[in-house]
């Protein structure tokens, strides 16, 4: 295939696929907005709820850690 025919075959690709892709856009059934802002609150909630809870049971985890590190530090172990 020479480069002309290349061309205009990635031309014709081109469109055809742009093409398929409006068809097909067309079809996707979108959300309203009160789902889209129902959906984002709930995300928003989660992600804060999920934020504290791992804050707190970081903070947790580090005050067993530095306790147990202070017992040997002090104690010079068992």
């Amino acid at each position: 295939m020479n480069p002309a025919e290349k061309i205009k075959d990635w031309t014709r690709n081109t469109r055809q696929f742009y093409f398929d892709v409006r068809s097909e856009m067309k079809k996707v059934s979108w959300p309203g907005r009160p789902e889209v802002v129902g959906t984002t609150v709930v995300v928003i909630v989660s992600v804060f709820f999920f934020g504290l809870y791992l804050g707190l049971v970081d903070y947790v985890l580090a005050m067993g850690l530095d306790r147990v590190l202070r017992y040997f530090r002090v104690t010079g172990g068992a």
